[in-house]
């Protein structure tokens, strides 16, 4: 099962103000384990970045001024994430300035099924602060290089917030080693297990040998 993280960077808060985005980040999982696909881009949203905007992500009009436009990335950005579901931290706010940018070319909403975090978060720990930074906190992740908000490093994060929201853990797996993890999916849920290595005839022919001379051993002391 194929899922994408997602997260936006944005010149302000609200598509009625005309704000746009500046940056889309996406990390794909498949069953729960991060892919090397990803989409990553820049955009210049021909307006201006509101101060508040630029003190959460840090990118300058000069520097967005020379990106691509987001008519430039949308087919690429479709195409990455069709057909799979989109886990988002605040999906409303995502999901409405994208839809917004798609609308302003004429084309679809998205239409992909949506977990927002944000929602699983509220329900499993009610009245507890429930930002991406706290999330990290209650389950000890790493956000040190988040000094500002960036998409792809946002993704990551989120990804490993994600699999501690639904009570799974991330699989460490060791293919160098002969007993090898696998993983294998049962009615949504992700179990783990050592592999079973079966003995070759030889293997139980000696096995028998040994128990024999073990046993006279016994007996006969």
């Amino acid at each position: 099962m194929k899922e994408i993280i997602l997260d936006t960077e944005t010149t302000g808060i609200s598509v009625k103000d005309g704000h746009r985005i500046v940056e889309i980040g996406c990390i794909e999982l498949d069953n729960l384990i991060p892919t090397k696909n990803k989409f990553h881009c820049y955009l210049n949203p021909e307006r201006k970045v509101s101060e508040k905007a630029f003190e959460v992500h840090g990118y300058s009009d000069d520097f967005l001024s020379k990106q691509k436009k987001f008519n430039e990335v949308v087919d690429d950005f479709l195409n990455f994430i069709d057909s799979k579901k989109l886990v988002i931290h605040n999906a409303e706010f995502d999901i409405a300035h994208l839809n917004h940018e798609l609308k302003l070319l004429g084309k679809n909403e998205i239409d992909n099924e949506v977990i927002d975090t944000l929602t699983l978060a509220r329900d499993k720990f009610p009245g507890s602060s429930i930002s991406l930074d706290a999330l990290c906190k209650r389950y000890r992740i790493d956000n040190s290089k988040r000094v500002q908000h960036t998409a792809l490093i946002d993704c990551d994060l989120l990804a490993k917030v994600y699999i501690n929201l639904i009570d799974q853990k991330e699989p460490t797996l060791d293919f160098h080693q002969e007993d090898k993890i696998t993983h294998t999916m049962d009615k949504g849920k992700i179990l783990y297990f050592k592999k079973i290595v079966k003995p070759t005839p030889e293997e139980l022919k000696k096995h028998k040998e040994f128990l024999r001379k073990d046993l006279k051993k016994n007996f006969f002391n």
